[in-house]
């Protein structure tokens, strides 16, 4: 039996190999990619066509005059090739409505910093497509983001078909950490005004999933009279090396990421100049925009994107996550517990996973940049050649944790209990995970 957190218990053993053989379902979700979101939504398709499901797949651009036919769609489908349905569609807003005057307020809104209204706004008025407004069979819509929601409500129409709603945290959450970033007019708009049009959205879904333990408490104070259920993410492991000299960090261009770096680049590296640290992922745009000086000072330590993720996590000596802000489950703390590396990280890199990841024996934590300077020293020293092998990081205490939480098999069976639950019309009461 494995607990799917806020829901019922779910046996495998008894559950058929393709239960939802027969059945289709439409998987919303934003058109973003290079991001943890969009590893969540390809471990989501995969999920639904291993258990038999027909999938249709609907992304929603959230900008104006991103639609379909235009240069943002073949940049989202070229960059989206592991995301497969047996049929894609793709819809957003057409830039002449920015224009109406029913829009003007949102972009004041917008303008005083408020990202939840804009994001509503944009997908509402998103041009959805017809063939998929019209088509008789959809047994389940799979939404993402509380954005998308008057998408999915629109496409349920008159049918009868449950919707389940991702909610990757409380985005209020997010969007205050973002503010301070980001241009805007005073007065900045406030936590409570984003919130109260998070939740006026969610109010349509069904069956609220939430990724983390943090996030699936906040939401069932919020909103007691739903059904919440906890569903860690599955995200494709990493490939297991032996190991080389490189320390490295993986990080996607966002904001949060750009504070834990510049935290690590100007309060942990200079105690420990001596570390062979490389950063991978395309957060060398941000500090670009952000940090010009910073980057120029570490020109040398920033790699940019890389195409082969797979191989920097297999040569890496160790992995660090220096992860300061930020809410909900962080990603590419899953793929670093996948490497089975030794990893070095604050606490914050395990926000939200119901385990005590200084239990794990590759893992070192560190409260601030003196101790993380001095585990990244004390690695170095320790570490020597040939000391580790492929076996000895897929036998790991994170390998194996990651197999049992993170996995695509732990998450296609848990998947496949809520939906039989739902589609079945079983109760499923709100519970407490042990």
């Amino acid at each position: 039996m494995s607990f799917n957190g806020y829901g019922s218990a779910v046996d495998s053993a008894v559950a058929p190999a393709a239960p939802l053989r027969g059945k289709t379902v439409l998987l919303i979700h934003p058109a973003w990619h290079s991001c943890g979101s969009h590893k969540v939504f390809v471990t989501q398709a995969q999920a639904y066509r291993a258990l038999g499901a027909d999938l249709i797949d609907l992304a929603i651009a959230d900008f104006p005059g991103n639609v379909p036919g235009s240069a943002a769609h073949s940049a989202y489908l070229a960059a989206t090739r592991d995301l497969v349905a047996e049929k894609r569609y793709f819809a957003g807003m057409r830039f002449p409505a920015v224009f109406a005057p029913s829009f003007l307020k949102t972009l004041m809104d917008w303008m005083h910093g408020n990202y939840a209204a804009i994001l509503a706004e944009t997908v509402r008025r998103a041009s959805l497509p017809a063939e998929l407004a019209r088509r008789e069979s959809i047994d389940l819509i799979h939404c993402n983001h509380f954005f998308c929601m008057v998408a999915a409500i629109k496409l349920r129409g008159s049918r009868a078909c449950p919707i389940l709603l991702d909610t990757h945290d409380l985005q209020a959450r997010q969007y205050m950490l973002r503010q301070p970033g980001s241009w805007k007019l005073p007065p900045a708009a406030t936590y409570d005004s984003m919130l109260a049009i998070e939740l006026a959205n969610m109010a349509g879904a069904d069956v609220l999933i939430h990724l983390n333990t943090e996030e699936a408490a906040t939401f069932e104070q919020l909103l007691p009279q739903k059904r919440h259920v906890l569903v860690f993410p599955a995200v494709d492991p990493v490939s297991v090396g032996s190991g080389g000299s490189d320390i490295i960090i993986v990080a996607s261009a966002n904001y949060p990421n750009f504070l834990g770096i510049s935290w690590f680049l100007t309060e942990v590296l200079p105690r420990v100049p001596e570390a062979p640290v490389k950063i991978i992922g395309n957060i060398d745009q941000e500090f670009r925009l952000r940090a010009p000086a910073l980057h120029r000072r570490y020109a040398g330590v920033f790699l940019g994107y890389t195409d082969d993720l797979n191989a920097a996590y297999a040569q890496a000596g160790a992995v660090l996550l220096p992860i300061t802000e930020g809410f909900g489950i962080s990603i590419k703390t899953i793929e670093a517990l996948s490497s089975g590396a030794p990893l070095i990280a604050t606490k914050r890199a395990f926000r939200g996973m119901a385990f005590d990841a200084g239990q794990l024996s590759n893992v070192t934590l560190a409260s601030g940049a003196e101790e993380f300077a001095a585990a990244i020293r004390k690695f170095m020293q320790d570490k020597a050649p040939g000391d580790c092998t492929e076996a000895d990081r897929m036998n790991s205490d994170t390998r194996q944790l990651y197999d049992r939480i993170f996995s695509r098999a732990a998450y296609r069976q848990t998947l496949a209990g809520l939906v039989q639950s739902v589609l079945g019309g079983q109760s499923d009461p709100i519970g407490r995970a042990s």
